[in-house]
């Protein structure tokens, strides 16, 4: 049994440029979906860009990385976010 996983499930977090405004998604294709959010070639961000890549966690499965996406918009996860990523954030200005 290969104990490395092929396909893996990611939840990313983008930071505007413009804005500063955070924008939270899945994906099982981190590459090719941020460049897409680059591009202007997704209908949540477009015109929203350029962005960074801030923050990114992996699953196994489709459903976990789903609900990890929820969690992290609800209050209780945003909240997780900014204090696992004060310190980060303050490099970046």
């Amino acid at each position: 049994m290969n104990p490395v996983k092929d396909r893996f499930y990611y939840v990313y977090i983008l930071q505007s440029l413009k804005s500063n405004k955070w924008y939270t998604g899945y994906t099982n294709e981190l590459r090719k979906r941020f460049n897409q959010h680059q591009e202007n070639k997704s209908t949540y961000t477009k015109g929203r860009g350029p962005f960074n890549l801030i923050y990114y966690e992996t699953s196994l499965r489709e459903e976990d990385a789903i609900a990890r996406e929820r969690y992290l918009k609800s209050g209780m996860g945003k909240r997780y976010l900014k204090n696992r990523l004060k310190r980060s954030l303050s490099l970046t200005g």
